[in-house]
C-alpha cells in the first residue's frame, strides 16, 4: 500500500461522504436511487413540514427539537475535532433544547442548515485524512442517518397527534352539550 495501490483517492472519499451527508440532509438527487428507503426525504424537508408545537411534542422522552439540536451540535463538534480540537466536549449540552416557539424553531432549522453547510466545507478543506478523521467522517454519516430516522418517526407521531387534536377539537365544538 505504500506505493498508492488499493488506496482510496482523497477526492473520491470526500465526494462519497459529502454525497451521503447531502442525501441525509437534503434528500437524494431527483431521478436517482437513494441510500435510504424513503425517496425524496431528508432532514430539511422533514423539518419544514413540522410546526414548533409538533417539534416540541414529547415522544418517549425526546422531541424533534431536541433531536435536531443534538444532530446540529454533533456536526459542529465533529468538524472541530476533525480540524484539530482536543478540548473535551460536554455532550449533555447537545440536549439542552427540548421545546421551541415558532421563532426559535425557525432559528434552529436555519442554524442546522448553516452547520450542515459548514460541515461540507470542513470536509472539503481537510487535507489530513488520518484514520481518526476518516472514522469521524464515517461516524458523522451514521449519526446523522440515525437522527434522520428518529426525527422522521417522531414527526409521524407528531402529525398523528396533531390530527387527533384537530379531530377532538372539531368533535368538541360540534358537541351540542
Amino acid at each position: 500500500m505504500e506505493n498508492g495501490k488499493n488506496q482510496i483517492e482523497r477526492d473520491h472519499f470526500v465526494h462519497g461522504v459529502a454525497y451521503l451527508l447531502r442525501e441525509t440532509f437534503e434528500g437524494p438527487p431527483d431521478g436517482q436511487g437513494s441510500a435510504y428507503l424513503d425517496r425524496g426525504i431528508g432532514i430539511f424537508s422533514t423539518l419544514e413540514e413540522i410546526s414548533a408545537r409538533q417539534a416540541s411534542l414529547d415522544f418517549h422522552g425526546t422531541t424533534v427539537a431536541a433531536q435536531t439540536e443534538h444532530a446540529k451540535f454533533y456536526l459542529d463538534r465533529i468538524c472541530e475535532f476533525i480540524s484539530g480540537r482536543t478540548k473535551p466536549v460536554n455532550w449533555e449540552d447537545s440536549w439542552l433544547i427540548e421545546t421551541v416557539n415558532e421563532s426559535e424553531w425557525e432559528a434552529l432549522r436555519g442554524s442546522t442548515k448553516k452547520s450542515y453547510e459548514s460541515t461540507l466545507q470542513c470536509l472539503d478543506s481537510l487535507t489530513d485524512w488520518s484514520a481518526d478523521n476518516i472514522g469521524m467522517a464515517m461516524g458523522m454519516i451514521a449519526h446523522s442517518a440515525y437522527h434522520l430516522g428518529a426525527v422522521r418517526q417522531i414527526a409521524k407521531f407528531a402529525a398523528h397527534a396533531g390530527e387527533a387534536g384537530r379531530s377532538e377539537s372539531a368533535s368538541a365544538s360540534a358537541d351540542p352539550a
